[in-house]
């Protein structure tokens, strides 16, 4: 062994004391917390206003909540001076601005160690203000505050977008008061495949005008540097980008255009369900019984459930939930092609078929090819720009739903907005950077 490369233990070094110029003079260990007593490294008795030295006057003991070392929260107890000016007598203490910020209960060490823990090990707030030994509306004060100023409001987190999602999130569950807020997603590292999407923002309402406020609220430099813009079926999603963004290429990603596929496969099997039995579906009805695999791709389902669906089609008056089936497989089918241009073709030759030559007793497949026929075009670009998918955008959002399962809800919307855009804004690498 080395010895030559430990240095002797030092209390100051150990609890990061140094780095807020505080010294280490002694400690207190209880059952529920370890207090380290401290004094100011560097002393300054010098009066600011006239330059005399001043006389120590008396000593001010200030505690602060800090980064936990073990299970029990660690408490700084500051002694402190105050000093009286011969000349002016102008009282003053010594300076804590390093060790802490004005009017804050946390050393900013703790704060870090707080936004670190929120941020990179994706802790509840309840589970750091245990740490901290602090209130709970201490530390989601805290440490908002801290997050909205070292990383939410940097102007650089928007720079290098060229890829972006849009997409709704429902951001409550409940009968009253707005619901929706609209998610605006980086999706550059995913087609660069340098990384994961990260949350950008978060605005509330889900509508053409709020996009596309957002969308002028950026530069046009920026707005010059975005490519291609991925979206759901909305409209007015489309008709911003259009307006803010005539460059970018618009795709409506894979996963909407299956959705809006099963959600017409599931309104077909209903239907037939209800002129059959003048009812829904029941648990021992065929129809019912395989609503599930019906939505399975064929490439993915298993024998047993291949012939589940064969015995289902083999009956004559399953013929229309066949015919919109036939056309959600060739869809997922298209999309799983190793080659795009062989996509391309093939979901271009279903559009063109679904479009103008639907059976009639069809109206949910007319419903499809209408709508797919009229966002032809950017149906289509995904094929020409393979990884420009909303899909990572419906990872994040429920990398919301877990973050408010674990915060247990939330009823204020600011607040909301900031713990998403800390949990999944990319911001891990700023906090640690080896990572």
């Amino acid at each position: 062994m080395h010895h030559s490369i430990y240095t002797p233990a030092n209390l100051t070094t150990f609890t990061n004391l140094d780095g807020l110029g505080l010294t280490a003079i002694g400690q207190r260990l209880t059952p529920k917390k370890a207090e380290i007593l401290c004094q100011v490294t560097n002393p300054d008795p010098w009066c600011q206003t006239c330059g005399t030295p001043g006389n120590p006057r008396d000593t001010v003991t200030r505690r602060l909540a800090h980064e936990p070392f073990g299970w029990r929260p660690t408490v700084l107890v500051i002694k402190h001076r105050r000093y009286r000016c011969n000349h002016c007598q102008r009282v003053w203490r010594e300076d804590l601005s390093q060790a802490v910020a004005p009017r804050q209960k946390i050393s900013r060490t703790g704060l870090r160690w707080a936004l670190a823990g929120l941020v990179t090990q994706h802790l509840s707030v309840s589970r750091i203000a245990e740490g901290l030994g602090v209130t709970w509306n201490t530390a989601n004060e805290a440490v908002l505050a801290e997050g909205q100023r070292l990383l939410i409001d940097d102007p650089t987190r928007f720079n290098g977008v060229k890829v972006l999602g849009v997409d709704e999130h429902v951001w409550r569950h409940t009968k009253s008061g707005d619901k929706y807020v609209t998610v605006i997603v980086d999706l550059t590292p995913v087609k660069a495949g340098t990384g994961t999407a990260r949350l950008l923002d978060m605005i509330p309402g889900r509508s053409k005008a709020v996009f596309k406020t957002w969308l002028a609220e950026r530069g046009e430099a920026w707005k010059n540097n975005v490519e291609v813009v991925a979206m759901d079926g909305f409209t007015g999603f489309k008709s911003a980008a259009a307006e803010e963004l005539p460059q970018a290429v618009e795709v409506l990603d894979p996963f909407h255009v299956v959705k809006l596929g099963s959600e017409a496969l599931d309104q077909a099997r209903q239907r037939v369900q209800r002129e059959q039995y003048g009812r829904r579906g029941r648990k021992d009805d065929p129809l019912y019984k395989c609503r599930r695999t019906l939505t399975t791709g064929l490439s993915l389902a298993t024998e047993k459930q291949k012939q589940r669906v064969e015995d289902l089609f083999n009956v004559a008056k399953h013929e229309p939930v066949q015919l919109v089936w036939s056309v959600y497989q060739r869809m997922v089918d298209a999309y799983r092609q190793k080659k795009p241009e062989i996509g391309r073709w093939a979901m271009e030759q279903l559009i063109n078929e679904i479009g103008t030559k639907v059976p009639k007793g069809l109206p949910e497949l007319k419903k499809l090819g209408g709508t797919l026929r009229r966002r032809k075009p950017d149906v289509l670009a995904y094929f020409d720009h393979v990884g420009s998918s909303n899909g990572p955008t419906e990872a994040l959002n429920g990398r919301l739903e877990h973050l408010r399962g674990i915060a247990l809800g939330f009823k204020n919307l600011a607040h909301y907005i900031a713990r998403s855009l800390l949990e999944t804004g990319g911001f891990r690498s700023r906090l640690h950077p080896e990572s």
